[in-house]
């Protein structure tokens, strides 16, 4: 529904405020997902609880942890709607060593797509190291 579309009862509605504060990772530990990502983006803590772990970046982005103890890793490649996240790099070779020293897997670093390559986070969470344009 855009700000001028009408409303179910027909009558003209105005968009509510609704932003996007952070993505959530359910993991099992999220002090230490938490951790993973702040060495990773170089991003402060905002929130560290054993339930509920909070980094923020630039411009208010930011990731959240939160425990659960079902979480089941995603795999590469796999069938199916899968979620991961895109981080812009201008070094691929060194920030690719940086996030496996940090305790990434490289899962696909393809020579038929150099323009990104794809890692699981200590967990399993799937993220891509893109190079910027």
């Amino acid at each position: 529904m855009t700000a001028h579309s009408p409303s179910a009862s027909g009558s003209p509605a105005s968009r509510p405020t609704i932003e996007m504060d952070y993505t959530v990772l359910d993991c099992p530990d999220p002090q230490a997902l938490a951790r993973f990502y702040t060495a990773l983006l170089g991003w402060p803590s905002e929130r560290d609880d054993p339930d509920w772990s909070v980094v923020r970046g630039p411009g208010g982005q930011g990731l959240a942890f939160q425990k659960s103890d079902e979480f089941v890793p995603l795999y590469w490649p796999r069938e199916g709607i899968r979620i991961h996240l895109d981080l812009i790099v201008d070094d691929m070779d060194g920030a690719s060593e940086y996030a496996v020293g940090l305790g990434a897997r490289t899962v696909d670093d393809d020579a038929d797509h150099p323009g990104f390559r794809v890692f699981q986070d200590p967990v399993g969470h799937l993220f891509c190291l893109c190079r910027r344009d």
